[in-house]
């Protein structure tokens, strides 16, 4: 199959030349769109010209093009607009949090290429991480995307990335009617694009660095007898990891449906599957890279050593040569995920004031993370290694509704809604025997025969969520938006026996329920047009974030002794979020501009510390520590400065602060004015790009200021700037060959720059003055990508 597309790709590039000089040449007969069918291969808007003859199509200049960004014209909220086709210059299989990280105040990291790798995948809006930020698909909600996540699964796993459509982000407020429990510092919003009115097929390859492979097709059905249309598609993605040995892989399969039943009702059918399986790569401390590199990864194949490794930590003798302790490096490490998530959904409209709609959806997850571990040994009777294999084990079946009505009536428009969900959530920690003679692998499924099950809990969360909201055309120039959620979530845990080598062991960890509610969440925002070209708003914002239910989660109530959690079940609050934004908007033909000012003050922050006198041995219990502070400025500039070129550029500025020092045991820990870990104090994008209907391509600049993982702010790391690199072309004839055929060539970290990209993989600590703290994931060195795409019709 790569003999047959390197063949292709030298037929392609061949014709490329001779192709672009006609296609350049305008054509005189008149022009009509192309089936959207093609949108994999080219911009919507891209126009082809139709003659008797054989003739080429006349490339369309850029300012007819889709916008990349759009800046929320009319939003009473900074919001944006992330178009399809933006998310389609990227890699296919690249995670749209890539794309979205060019927006204002947005971090995204991760230490692959594609930013799909799931432990190191790291997003920071505005101070506060994934797990204080609320994701949909189409409505359905997508959890608080943490690497163990007990409510939902990331966005690669629920769409395949050549089916994103447009992507919204609202930066500080969200909105009152996003299903999400969690999102304190605003809301991404993703969609899934439709299937076409046209018959087609889309195909396409990837090649690249690491031995990338990935092959995707589409089928679009075009309408149906009855009026109904469906599409399905499918990739397969497999690649090396770019250090050390494993593997990146994921088959992945979307289907939709949309079938309108009469004039005012529509059904649409959604239904995805997709299993992931990717090796770890190193957590790594700056000890580490300082002495030896960044390239320090995982042992695996070299179990010999591993052994070794654990033998000597489990008997107190010295370690191998080169190894400082059993931490340095592990054997090996994976992640494994399947899921199902699908939905149906039935639009309808009663009257020219009157519409709604109502949605069902399900989600399965069954997922394990896989660890080679030298603390625990196999025993004996079962193959005696001095390594085990130590999985925590997920699986999630979830079900919600969720629903919505619209009224018009004079200069109002009243929006309410609701949404309810009931999660079942189960997690154990297992461990599996090895052999001393041969190499284990943990990239498989780790299923029965465990000799050790240290605990096991289920877990049930049910959400309920009402919201009322009016949107006031006060005058043609001003509107107001105003409106509330009531939100409860209710927690409960059963914790479970474990056992070792079948006899029975007590579960140290808590069983219980609690909840966390609050009946008025209010949102007020205006908008108010200067002119044609100039508009300012406002907004303020009340939010709270629901308790994490899981054993492993940040904030939750359940991952602490029983004693921990008597102790603190009547004492915690859930945490708030207050925002208030002051912002400003031009638009015209040619520029899109924004900037906006916030202030968010973050209350009841959640953290596990030490109770009372370390000598004491109590357990680490959350607790609500104090608050934080955020003050900011959001900057954004789209600018389409000549015929085909344009100019994107975002800066964020962001300030934030811990309100309170911390107790933990008997040390207090001075936080009070420390910024907050993780978070750059600068960001900023640069992108040049070019597009005349055929050649399009552009260079982006991003920069991350330094960053910290301590607490107490005494370990930081470097700010870097990294450039990529994004050429394509698409063949525009007539030829049945070339016609429907785009190529595209990317690159990432172009100058191939060294540097930190994840912060915090394992968590972040009070204080780590040695930099001996393994949190860190490297960034990938340059790495090049060709696609080829066609489509059939």
């Amino acid at each position: 199959m790569k003999k047959s597309f390197s063949l292709l790709l030298g037929t392609c590039l061949s014709a490329l030349l001779v192709n672009h000089a006609s296609a350049a040449a305008p054509q005189p007969d008149q022009t009509q769109q192309k089936n959207a069918a093609t949108s994999a291969a080219k911009p919507a808007s891209a126009q082809v010209t139709k003659t008797h003859k054989k003739a080429d199509a006349a490339p369309v200049a850029a300012d007819k093009a889709e916008s990349i960004v759009v800046l929320g014209a009319g939003a009473a909220r900074e919001t944006q607009n992330v178009s399809h086709k933006a998310l389609q210059e990227y890699t296919p299989g690249t995670s749209p949090f890539k794309a979205l990280s060019k927006l204002p105040g947005v971090m995204f990291t991760s230490s692959d290429p594609l930013g799909s790798y799931e432990w190191s995948q790291q997003i920071i809006i505005r101070g506060f991480d994934q797990s204080r930020l609320g994701f949909t698909m189409d409505g359905v909600p997508l959890g608080n995307l943490a690497y163990g996540n007990d409510n939902g699964l990331s966005i690669g796993r629920a769409l395949q990335t050549e089916n994103n459509g447009r992507a919204t982000l609202s930066q500080g407020a969200g909105s009152v009617d996003v299903a999400a429990a969690n999102n304190l510092g605003g809301a991404l919003q993703f969609t899934s694009i439709d299937p076409t009115d046209k018959f087609g097929v889309d195909v396409a390859g990837t090649i690249g660095s690491a031995s990338t492979w990935r092959t995707f097709m589409r089928v679009n059905s075009g309408t149906l007898p009855g009026g109904g249309k469906f599409y399905v598609s499918y990739d397969y993605q497999d690649a090396n990891k770019w250090k050390g040995d494993g593997i990146q892989r994921q088959h992945q399969a979307n289907a939709k449906y949309v079938q309108p039943l009469g004039d005012n009702v529509k059904l649409t059918l959604f239904g995805d599957w997709s299993q992931r399986r990717e090796n770890d790569y190193q957590d790594l401390s700056l000890q580490t890279v300082h002495k030896y590199g960044y390239n320090v990864d995982n042992i695996t194949g070299n179990y010999a050593l591993a052994k070794q490794i654990a033998s000597a930590y489990q008997n107190g003798t010295a370690f191998p040569a080169g190894i400082p302790d059993q931490d340095f490096v592990y054997y090996n490490a994976a992640g494994l995920r399947q899921d199902a998530m699908g939905y149906g959904k039935l639009d309808f409209r009663i009257n020219n004031r009157l519409k709604g709609y109502i949605m069902g959806y399900g989600h399965t997850n069954s997922g394990e993370g896989a660890w080679v571990t030298p603390y625990v040994p196999t025993p004996a009777e079962l193959g005696g290694s001095p390594l085990s294999t130590r999985t925590t084990e997920y699986d999630i079946h979830r079900a919600g509704f969720i629903g919505s009505l619209t009224y018009k009536i004079a200069n109002h428009t009243i929006e309410g809604g609701f949404w309810f969900e009931n999660n079942n959530f189960e997690q154990a920690r297992r461990y599996y025997g090895l052999n001393t003679d041969g190499s284990p692998s943990s990239i498989h499924w780790y299923t029965n025969n465990s000799f050790y099950t240290q605990w096991q809990s289920t877990f049930n969360t049910k959400t309920y969520q009402v919201h009322l909201q009016d949107t006031w055309q006060i005058t043609p120039a001003l509107k107001l938006n105003y409106g509330f959620r009531s939100l409860i979530v209710d927690n409960s845990a059963r914790a479970l026996s474990g056992n070792y080598l079948g006899t029975p062991m007590a579960n140290p960890y808590p069983s219980g329920s609690i909840q966390a509610a609050n009946g008025f969440l209010p949102q007020v925002g205006a908008n108010y047009r200067l002119n044609h070209h100039n508009e300012i708003f406002a907004d303020f914002a009340r939010n709270m974030a629901a308790y994490d239910n899981s054993q492993t989660g940040a904030t939750s109530p359940f991952a602490t002794t029983i004693a921990g959690y008597e102790a603190i079940k009547n004492k915690i609050r859930p945490e708030m979020a207050y925002t208030e934004e002051v912002g400003y908007r031009y638009h015209s033909n040619t520029i899109q501009a924004s900037l906006t000012g916030y202030y968010v003050e973050f209350e009841n922050r959640l953290l596990s510390i030490t109770q009372g006198a370390g000598i004491q041995g109590n357990p680490s219990v959350l607790a609500n520590v104090g608050g934080v502070t955020a003050r900011g400025i959001d900057a954004a500039f789209n600018y389409r400065f000549a015929r085909n070129w344009s100019l994107y550029a975002s800066y964020a500025f962001n300030d934030s602060t811990y309100n309170d020092n911390v107790t933990s045991g008997s040390t207090v820990y001075a936080l009070k004015g420390k910024k907050v870990v993780a978070m750059p104090r600068n960001l900023a994008n640069v992108q040049v790009g070019y597009d005349d209907g055929a050649i399009w391509g552009n260079a982006n600049m991003q920069f991350q200021d330094r960053r910290t993982y301590t607490y107490l702010n005494d370990a930081w790391v470097p700010a870097n700037y990294i450039f990529n690199l994004n050429l394509g072309y698409r063949f525009q004839s007539q030829n049945w060959f070339l016609r429907g055929l785009d190529a595209q060539i990317n690159v990432s970290n172009l100058f191939n720059k060294h540097y930190i990209a994840t912060v915090g993989s394992n968590g972040a600590v009070f204080s780590d003055p040695t930099g001996s703290f393994a949190t860190l994931q490297a960034g990938s060195p340059r790495m090049v990508f060709f696609t080829l795409r066609k489509h059939f019709d």
